[in-house]
Order: structure tokens, then sequence, then C-alpha cells
């Protein structure tokens, strides 16, 4: 892979290549890449989803809005440092091309605000709760009517995949969904590949999948752009990740480490003593004990030793990154930027105490509990009707549950399968309180 290519500010549909010494300087193409993924309804919608605590009414506990803005400004620090060094070693991409430092922090930014933009209501449960349902549904027999791949979208329902899907997906008047550049779009994608076969190698871009069947030929010409290199066999797609995507999933390993364990500690999940032991580790080298010692709450010690920490690791991933760059874009770098850090004993360990005190908390599991039987209940209620309406067996309460779904929902597509990724789709853009009041509804509970 080159660096050429992989900056691509091509959009679905151009007829002509965008150049990047052309570009308007006041708003760059990447520019516009933000600004179109900050305006988009499925972006102010994360302001009410889990990242945590489900269903929190905390002032502490982030939400996916607020926990994307933050990945977002880390990853622009991540892309911009990085960049930097790019330049300076390949310097025929300012100098011929016309690129800048802050094009790689731009992209990479992009990528991160929307990173979470596809993932279902109630935190990881939720996508959880769509695949068990499909995993298990038996009334319908939705396995024998799908192919293998197209029943794998649904079982192992995937936020990734359903995030690219967002942006990129045409609706009526609007080609190309939000026609992020390709550049943005291959840095989203960590996972560039179908959902099947699961897992074929321990390579870290093998972990998930990032594309529906429903978005196979847009994938593909995105990856054909980019020059990603392809890694499939036997006809299954799979690819070479965006030298980017690291950037993306590092500065979504920094905060979500981080700062999920400060929303412990705020939410007094983890004691404060635990909190400034696992931290300091982190930040020995960069602390000013002077000023730490005239800090005199929790909330503002850990508040200053959060940012220390994510310094730190914003240095350590940019220097394992330039390490391994030919790697990277060769695809032979096989893990995450941060697994490779001088700090990964010190992650670990915070990790561990968050998902004992807060991933595993009896408050998280019962909020998740519920979130998961808000879904279900949604899935079968909804998914009958649209199969009982492919088979022309509509019952009057179907007829009344199809005039709750936006019409796009109800009509789009024309297989099984797209009306059964509908439905998934249109419950996943729910909030989670938007989720839990059409649950209610729908049992009477409230009108």
């Amino acid at each position: 892979m080159n660096w050429e290519q992989l900056l691509s500010l091509k959009r679905f549909g151009d007829t002509h290549k965008r150049l990047r010494k052309e570009q308007d300087e006041t708003r760059l193409g990447f520019d516009v890449d933000y600004d179109r993924i900050i305006f988009s309804s499925e972006f102010r919608g994360l302001q009410d989803k889990t990242q945590v605590i489900p269903l929190s009414k905390t002032d502490f506990a982030h939400t996916r809005l607020t926990h994307s803005l933050e990945v977002s400004v880390v990853a622009r620090s991540l892309g911009r440092l990085t960049g930097k060094k790019i330049l300076e070693k390949h310097p025929h991409l300012q100098n011929i091309h016309g690129y800048q430092a802050n094009d790689f922090g731009t992209i990479v930014a992009s990528a991160a605000l929307a990173h979470d933009i596809g993932n279902p209501p109630f935190g990881h449960s939720g996508e959880k709760a769509i695949g068990h349902f499909f995993s298990n549904e038996n009334t319908h027999n939705f396995k024998t009517q799908l192919s293998d791949k197209e029943y794998e979208d649904l079982c192992n329902f995937e936020g990734n995949a359903n995030g690219f899907k967002i942006l990129t997906e045409s609706k009526n008047g609007i080609n190309g969904g939000l026609r992020l550049s390709y550049a943005t779009l291959g840095a989203f994608t960590k996972y560039p590949k179908e959902s099947l076969p699961k897992k074929p190698t321990t390579h870290i871009s093998d972990k998930k999948y990032g594309f529906f069947q429903s978005e196979k030929n847009q994938f593909i010409d995105m990856a054909n752009d980019l020059g990603l290199t392809e890694t499939g066999t036997s006809g299954n797609l799979s690819y070479n990740r965006h030298p980017l995507a690291y950037l993306v999933e590092a500065a979504d390993d920094i905060c979500y480490t981080i700062i999920d364990f400060e929303d412990g500690i705020n939410l007094g999940l983890i004691p404060e003593e635990f909190a400034l032991e696992y931290l300091i580790k982190l930040v020995k080298n960069t602390i000013n004990i002077n000023k730490y010692n005239q800090l005199t709450t929790t909330k503002n010690r850990v508040s200053y030793l959060r940012a220390l920490a994510i310094n730190t690791l914003i240095n350590e991933a940019v220097q394992v990154f330039m390490n391994n760059e030919d790697l990277i874009l060769n695809g032979k770098f096989n893990t995450a930027l941060i697994d490779k850090s001088n700090y990964t004993a010190q992650i670990n360990d915070i990790i561990k105490l968050s998902i004992t005190n807060i991933y595993e908390s009896k408050n998280v599991i019962e909020k998740e509990l519920a979130g998961f039987k808000v879904i279900n209940y949604l899935l079968n209620t909804y998914t009958t009707a649209i199969y009982n309406d492919f088979n022309a067996k509509l019952t009057t309460y179907d007829t009344f549950i199809l005039k709750t779904l936006p019409k796009n929902t109800v009509e789009s597509g024309t297989t099984l399968y797209d009306k059964l990724l509908n439905i998934c789709h249109y419950i996943s853009l729910l909030s989670d309180s938007n989720a839990l009041l059409i649950y209610k509804k729908l049992n009477g509970i409230t009108f």
C-alpha cells in the first residue's frame, strides 16, 4: 500500500480525481468529512446512548456522544503528530502532492468521530441482544432462507458494519450516504472484511468484520481506490487495514481505558487509592508533584492524572506506529498499537480493575439485562410483522405494528435479508430512552 492512494479525496459517485494541491485551504475535503458527520442525525443520536453506565442519570457518566468527541480529539493529535513524521520520511507527499500534517489529523479525527455511530442502544449488550435474537429465533427459521453470510450478519450483528452502512448507504435523493472521502472511510474501517469466515487469522483486522453484505459493492469500490491489499481466499472478501485505522483504534483504546476508569472513580465504583496508584504508574515521568499536591478534590486529582496519561499514551502510539510503518503498509503489523506500548502492563491493570468494578458491576449488568429484554421484544415484534408482510400473511396486529415504523424501513429492500437488516438498522438508531419508550408503548404501559 502507498500513501498517495491511501490519502484519496475521492467520494462516492465522483467522475474525476480530486487532487490535494487543488483543494481550497480554507475548507479541505477532509474538513467536509468532519462537518458532515457532526451535522448528521445519527451522530446527534449518540447523546442518549450508553457508553458504560446504561440509562445513567448522573452528570459524571459519559454517553456515546461525549466519548466520540473525546476520541476524536485524541485522534486528531495522533494524526497530526504521525502525519508530521510521515511527511518528514516521505517529503514528496508534501512537496509534490501538497499534503500537510493537519490532513492526517483531520482524517483520523473524522473517522474517530464516527467510530461508534453504528452502535445500538444499551452499549455492547445491544449488539449482543440483536445477535442472540437471530441465533435463537426458531419461529420463522430465517437461517434456511438466507445465505450463510447474510445470516451471520444478523447473528453476529456488528456496530462497525452498521456504521459503514450509515456512512455509505444511499437513500431517496441521497446517493452514497454522507459521501465521505475514501481516506476517511478507510481509516474508519478497523475490520476490512465480511462476516465470514470468522476470525480467519489472529491479525487484529480479522477480529471482527466491517461491512454487511448489503454494502459489499460500496466497500469494494473504496478498497480498490485506496489500494488496500486483498487477503481473502476462496471468494471471501478481506483486506489489509488502512494504516490510519490503527490510529483511530489507538484513540478509542486510550479513551475507553483511561476515561471509563475516570468515570468509575467519580461514580464511586473504584476507590480513589486504587485509581491514584494505577494512574501514577502511567505518568511517573511527567507528573508535577507540587501541582498535584495542591489539588484538593478527587475529581481534580484524577482529572490531572487522566490528562497526563492520555498525553503519555498518545506519544507512545505515535512512536509505535512510526517504528512499524513499513510493516503496517505491508499488512504485516498484526496487533493494536497500544499492545506494543511500554505501558502495556499498567494498561492491563487498569482494564482488569475496570472490568471487575465497572463493566461487571451489579448496577451495569442489571441495566444491560433490561436493555437486552427491550431489544429482544422490539426485534420479535417487528421481524414478525415484516416477515408476515413479505409472505403476504399480514394480521391486523402486524398492520398496526408496521404503521409505527418509518415508511422507508418497511418499503426498502426486495429480499428478506434486506427487510430484516432494515429492522436491525432502525432499532440500532434508537436512543436508549426512545427504545425504552417504544417498548412501553407497545406493551400498553404508557400512551
